[in-house]
């Protein structure tokens, strides 16, 4: 039996899945992955842990599936910042996560000396904490000596799919792919290049950075398993080539930790003048592939704050029973600002909120809203995503409006979920069979790297839908219903 392993280090969890060539699901292994939080607003993981971990989930997946795979397919949590000695493969610090608040300042000092333009006409971002770069630029300011070491050449920096492929290779390897390098704010999206002209922004030694390859096609080879790795993609890039969106105008809504809108946009990019941004999505061949992303910081993880924070739920499935035991959230409304608000906002200081509290407001009104919010914040995403595409139109560029929504993702399993957020978008909400859609698309790549398939048309071709989600809400309604959410937005972005 022809298989598949992928690699799927997650902000929570690392996975290991091996698939089929028709996209069975075959075997699965997953490990927890604690989170530490050494200040508010600091957000770290262990890099050796999660080394240990997936490599851990690896033997038992295999173990599970009882095959020896073609070829393995790495995704990851993208802005993810880990920093290592190259001679004995340590980290000098625990990974700085995507999550992490802690260069705040020094993106507000970067924008008032008017960098960020310039910034995001090279990479399609913001300039925000949320990306690598001012990560590891802390690094190499904190960490004694670092700096000099980097200069030298001593170590190397990587966003967890350049640590994963290190450490698989046995050091051999230090390269990345255009979806994770264009996430650092340090890569040129048009060139396919590291910007000396960002890395001197941000006073980065390019000795640091890895070697930039397309997302399929042999990286090298992992020692342990004798298996070629022949596949890289950011986690929200492999979900869109797992879902089978691979032309312009296709769109998926992964419904994780956070929620990540993208939108295939071609061979060629598209810029934003809605908050959004610009992106690679994961290459096949020679020609680059662009996608129009939008970044909801907390989607899965209000759940996780229900059963963690507010102990209204004892496992995080038993959320959809919670909310619908009530009709409707009773007028509650909650801004789930944990970590700031994302696309389209992007205010990295904002801080959650829960809103029109009665004495009548029960646990599962909160819960109800809680679900509710994921909807929200993804439905002001695709808004703004539809505004960015008709200005395009209206320019004779750009692609057409979005006539579906494919989804995936653990939340994506809550029907309450994807009903609401199909009324508040008025689109049909697809959602797959394989709902494991970022593994898949990994496993898919490496497929593809490895020469199991010809073209994308083949790959395409394995999707298959589960569900699809009809609008049953008028539109009335759902105008009214994103109305009060802005509102509740406004109110929390005013304090």
């Amino acid at each position: 039996m022809t298989a598949l392993l992928a690699l799927d280090q997650g902000t929570s969890s690392s996975r290991a899945l091996v698939f089929d060539r028709t996209g069975r699901l075959l075997a699965v292994a997953q490990r927890e992955l604690p989170q530490h939080f050494p200040q508010p607003g600091w957000v770290e993981h262990d890099a050796q842990q999660i080394w240990e971990h997936q490599v851990a989930c690896a033997r038992e997946a295999l173990a599970k599936a009882g095959v020896k795979p073609a070829a393995i397919g790495i995704t990851n949590q993208r802005e993810t910042v880990v920093l290592w000695d190259r001679r004995t493969g340590e980290p000098l610090h625990r990974a700085l996560v995507w999550q992490d608040r802690r260069t705040a300042p020094l993106c507000e000092q970067m924008k008032a000396q008017g960098l960020e333009p310039r910034i995001r006409e090279l990479t399609g971002l913001v300039l925000d904490p949320y990306f690598s770069a001012t990560k590891l630029r802390w690094l190499l300011d904190h960490l004694p000596g670092a700096r000099e070491r980097a200069v030298r050449g001593e170590l190397a920096f990587g966003t967890i799919d350049s640590w994963l492929l290190w450490k698989l290779t046995d050091g051999r390897v230090h390269a990345t792919d255009p979806s994770n390098a264009s996430r650092t704010l340090l890569f040129d999206i048009h060139r396919g290049d590291w910007s000396d002209e960002l890395l001197a922004a941000f006073d980065i030694p390019r000795a640091l950075m890895p070697e930039v390859r397309p997302s399929a096609g042999v990286f090298g080879q992992a020692a342990e398993f004798g298996i070629p790795i022949a596949g890289i993609a950011g986690d929200q890039q492999a979900a869109l080539f797992g879902q089978a969106a691979l032309a312009p105008g296709q769109a998926k809504n992964t419904y994780g930790t956070g929620c990540f809108l993208l939108m295939h946009t071609g061979d060629q990019p598209q810029a934003s003048t809605q908050g959004l941004l610009t992106t690679r999505a994961a290459q096949v061949g020679a020609t680059p592939q662009y996608a129009l992303e939008g970044s909801v910081f907390v989607g899965g993880a209000v759940v996780q704050w229900l059963r963690d924070g507010l102990h209204a739920i004892g496992a995080s499935h038993e959320v959809q029973a919670l909310a619908a035991s009530v009709p409707d959230a009773g007028g509650v409304m909650f801004v789930p600002a944990f970590a700031g608000l994302g696309a389209p906002y992007w205010r990295p200081d904002a801080r959650g909120a829960l809103l029109g509290l009665t004495r009548g407001t029960s646990q599962a009104h909160i819960a109800r809203a809680a679900l509710e919010s994921i909807a929200f914040q993804s439905a002001a995403v695709l808004a703004a995503m539809n505004a960015d595409v008709a200005a395009a139109a209206a320019r004779g560029a750009g692609v057409a409006q979005l006539q579906e929504l494919r989804v995936d993702g653990g939340a994506c399993a809550n029907d309450l979920l994807m009903q609401f957020q199909a009324d508040l978008l008025g689109l049909p909400v697809l959602r797959p069979r394989v709902i494991e859609t970022t593994a898949l698309g990994a496993a898919l790549l490496a497929g593809l790297g490895a020469g199991l398939w010809a073209s994308t048309g083949e790959v395409a071709s394995i999707w298959q839908l589960d569900r699809a989600f009809e609008p049953r809400m008028s539109r009335d309604e759902a105008g009214a219903r994103m109305a009060q959410w802005e509102r509740a937005v406004r109110q929390v972005l005013a304090e």
